[in-house]
This record gives C-alpha cells, structure tokens and sequence, in this order.
C-alpha cells in the first residue's frame, strides 16, 4: 500500500514538473523573441541616428561652402570695385 502512494505521489510530482517545464520552455521563447524585437528595433533606432548624424553634417558642410562662396563673391565685388577707382 505504501509503494502505490509512494508511487502515485512521485509520478504526480512528475507531471507536475513536466507541466511547469513546458510553461518555462513557452515563456522562455516568448522573452526571447521580445528581446530579438527589440534588438531589431534598437538596431533600427541607431541606424536611423547615424543617418540623421550624417545628414546634418551634408547640411554644415554645403552651409560652409555657401559661406565660402559668398566671401567669395564679396572679394571679387571689392577687386571691381578697387580697379573702377582707379
């Protein structure tokens, strides 16, 4: 009598822990595919920065080369208008 509850409790305790093993092995997955979405959307979030970086950057530099050449311009006005003085 004492080995068929003995065995009744350790095969109930055994699907028990199959049971729970099952539900660890589903929330694993899930959190692991949170995380690669995640990952995914960071890796997305840091190449759009990177692209924005580089954006402003074309935007200081055509700034600068519109400065350039408005010196430019100033420059040439001033040679005029030294060689029309004398």
């Amino acid at each position: 009598m004492k080995k068929t509850v003995t065995l009744s409790l350790v095969l109930a305790a055994a699907l028990g822990l199959a049971a729970c093993s099952k539900a660890e092995d589903a929330a694993t997955n899930a959190v692991d595919t949170a995380a690669a979405g995640t990952e995914e959307l960071a890796n997305g979030a840091m190449e759009a920065a990177g692209d924005a970086t580089e954006a402003a950057g074309n935007t200081v530099e055509a700034a600068g080369n519109a400065v350039e050449a408005g010196a430019d311009a100033v420059n040439a006005a001033a040679a005029e208008v030294a060689n029309a003085a004398k």
